[in-house]
């Protein structure tokens, strides 16, 4: 459904009166991604790796720097007029803060029949019976319609959001750590609704997030990335059985979760490296426990290394 090619975003850094550029902003540096028909992807990584860049080239709110983004074989930024419609209409997204997200001035019923109005020919009274009957989807009680985003709690602005994301039907919905405003015991909540909807509705996910608990939940697919490329990928259960980039270990071996395979817990030295000071070599190497002296020279490609397991690092 979506096909991700080269994607590259460099952001200038400038300086003085006349907005001198001395350097960039390495957010994302030449990756790949697939989002298949009917599934979930996860994008996985520590802050600042560059999982919401992504998303914002994906939905059109940045322009790449290089790279190819293909939407059922559509090149996304070479679309025009009603063709810019159609892709809104079919890629959504779910934002971190719904509070953020959503006009605090305007009623619920509004916030979710907007959409409609601008994707559907429905009148009035069409859109209203839609908004009540989605209300109802994502567990919302009708009075909530009359109520702003403020007068409501985290969870239910977080069903308002997704309501109206879902309301016109799209193909695709990107989530954006979804959940991670949310008190645990709601998150569950949201996440059962995500998996309910895209039953129901035949959906793709592309699931941000850094939180590797939830990802083994819900997604068929993960790529984990690190500042700025993909360091592995592979299906869902092949990661979490056989996580090969030792940064992948160390991530899995931090969640604090009964039911998944223990590794012995690897704890990383330092912090994530500047995205405008990228290091030579592997990008990984400063905190690898593992790193030798071809890492710090040359940077690995992602290699196949199984059935559709790949990874890039000099260990394979």
């Amino acid at each position: 459904m979506l096909k991700v090619e080269n994607l590259v975003k460099y952001f200038p850094i400038k300086k003085g009166i006349f907005g001198k550029i001395i350097d960039y902003v390495r957010a994302v540096d030449g990756i790949d991604l697939l989002i298949k028909e009917n599934s979930v992807l996860a994008l996985v990584g520590e802050s600042g790796s560059g999982k919401t860049t992504t998303a914002r080239c994906i939905l059109r709110l940045e322009k790449p720097t290089a790279g190819n983004i293909l939407f059922e074989g559509k090149d996304v930024f070479k679309l025009k007029g009603n063709e810019i419609k159609w892709y809104r209409k079919n890629v959504q997204a779910v934002f971190q803060n719904p509070f953020l997200s959503l006009n605090p001035r305007m009623k619920v019923e509004s916030i979710i029949a907007e959409p409609l109005k601008i994707h559907s020919d429905l009148d009035e009274e069409e859109i209203k019976e839609e908004v009540n009957q989605f209300l109802n989807k994502v567990g919302l009680q009708k009075e909530i319609a009359k109520r702003t985003p403020y007068e409501l709690s985290g969870g239910q602005v977080q069903r308002v959001a997704i309501a109206r994301a879902l309301i016109i039907k799209p193909k695709l919905v990107i989530l954006d750590e979804p959940t991670s405003a949310l008190d645990v015991s709601i998150q569950a909540q949201i996440l059962n609704l995500l998996i309910d909807l895209k039953r129901e509705f035949k959906l793709s996910y592309l699931l941000i997030t850094h939180d590797l608990s939830i990802v083994r939940y819900i997604s068929d697919y993960v790529a984990v990335m690190y500042l700025g490329k993909i360091v592995e990928y592979a299906p869902s259960e092949e990661i979490f059985e056989n996580p090969l980039h030792p940064y992948t270990q160390a991530l899995l071996s931090a969640i604090p979760e009964p039911g998944i395979k223990k590794l012995e817990r690897i704890t990383l030295q330092g912090e994530l490296q500047s995205a405008i000071n990228i290091p030579s070599g592997c990008r990984f190497h400063p905190r690898c426990p593992y790193s030798f002296e071809r890492c710090i020279k040359n940077e690995p490609k992602l290699i196949k290394v199984g059935n559709e397991h790949f990874v890039s690092c000099w260990l394979y």
